[in-house]
């Protein structure tokens, strides 16, 4: 089974952290394809003034596919509390943009860390470009750049209605269409919608890569929408977006499912998130089913203050998938 799973953020190195337990064994081969349009940040200040893509969600998941998450992890999730010119900064950005510096190429800088963290799998950038995230609203306003996007919407005075990347004609690493051409699965998510997976899907060479594989396609959608972005999705709402970027029509599904989670957080939980306007994704198995779509619907939900997904039961129910393609297979 030849895996790829495509986001950034925390919802791709949750997802990762799991999934590196299933390999060799279950999974003979991952990869993980991270968008690097954060501007935000240590990521943001390296991007801006030493003019390299953003390491932060490369780095994340590049510590999350460590083989043993020892000392060496540590270190590369090292944040500084104190120092002029260095609060702020993860030393593994610092050492990802250093090794950039060195050798000219952020791939490799990718590799020689991946190598040195004896990583279970491998991370690609959806582009070794520098890339702006732009977003039109609906009141008329341009944003640009991911965290000022996310800003805006948090203000609710309007929604995302169309997204885009500057520049738009960026491409992707061949070694990223090369791995979505020939997995087995194609995983999306979880994570923010428009700034962590949406991103990827941006590039063309990874939208036509994705459209086109004959690979299984599963969107595991987030718990809670996220306020400035999914205020109101339900989640057939959230594969109707993912449906408009790839395919052109929110309506023409190129996925084969979605796992669902279906339980509500604790009441001092969802009090706490719906003070921040996000509430619990409704799980609306039926228009998902008229689209054509297999759906996995289980209680996902982690325990303890927040509402996200549990890294347990998401690599449970993935493995279920597995096996359900296996049997399906024969």
């Amino acid at each position: 089974m030849k895996v790829v799973a495509i986001g950034g953020g925390t919802g791709l190195s949750t997802l990762l952290r799991g999934l590196k337990y299933f390999v060799p064994e279950i999974i003979q081969d991952l990869t993980a394809i991270v968008t690097v349009s954060d501007n935000g940040g240590s990521t943001g200040i390296l991007r801006k003034e030493l003019n390299i893509p953003a390491p932060g969600d490369v780095r994340n998941c590049i510590t999350a596919l460590a083989e043993d998450e020892d000392i060496l992890t540590k270190v590369m999730q090292y944040r500084f509390e104190e120092g002029e010119g260095l609060k702020g900064h993860s030393f593994g950005n610092l050492f990802l943009t250093v090794l950039t510096k060195i050798t000219g190429d952020f791939l490799e800088a990718i590799e020689i860390t991946s190598k040195i963290l004896k990583i279970k799998g491998h991370i690609i950038p959806s582009t070794d470009s520098m890339v702006n995230l732009v977003a039109e609203f609906t009141d008329g306003n341009i944003i640009k750049g991911e965290v000022e996007i996310t800003e805006y919407g948090r203000k609710l005075i309007a929604k995302i209605k169309r997204i885009w990347l500057e520049p738009e004609d960026v491409r992707a690493p061949q070694k990223a269409v090369d791995s979505i051409l020939d997995a087995d699965m194609i995983i999306l998510g979880p994570g923010s919608l428009f700034t962590s997976i949406i991103p990827n899907l941006l590039i063309k060479d990874i939208r036509d890569a994705v459209l086109n594989s004959k690979a299984f396609k599963l969107y595991i959608c987030n718990v809670m929408t996220q306020y400035g972005e999914t205020d109101g999705f339900t989640a057939s709402d959230h594969v109707k977006a993912l449906n408009k970027i790839v395919a052109g029509d929110e309506e023409a599904s190129f996925l084969n499912a979605v796992l669902l989670n279906t339980t509500i957080p604790p009441d001092e939980v969802l009090k706490r998130y719906l003070k921040e306007n996000s509430e619990p994704v409704v799980a609306d198995v039926g228009n998902l089913s008229r689209m054509g779509l297999t759906v996995y619907a289980k209680d996902l939900l982690d325990e303890g203050n927040y509402a996200r997904h549990s890294p347990k039961k998401l690599d449970a129910a993935i493995l279920e998938i597995i096996n359900d393609l296996k049997v399906h297979a024969v």
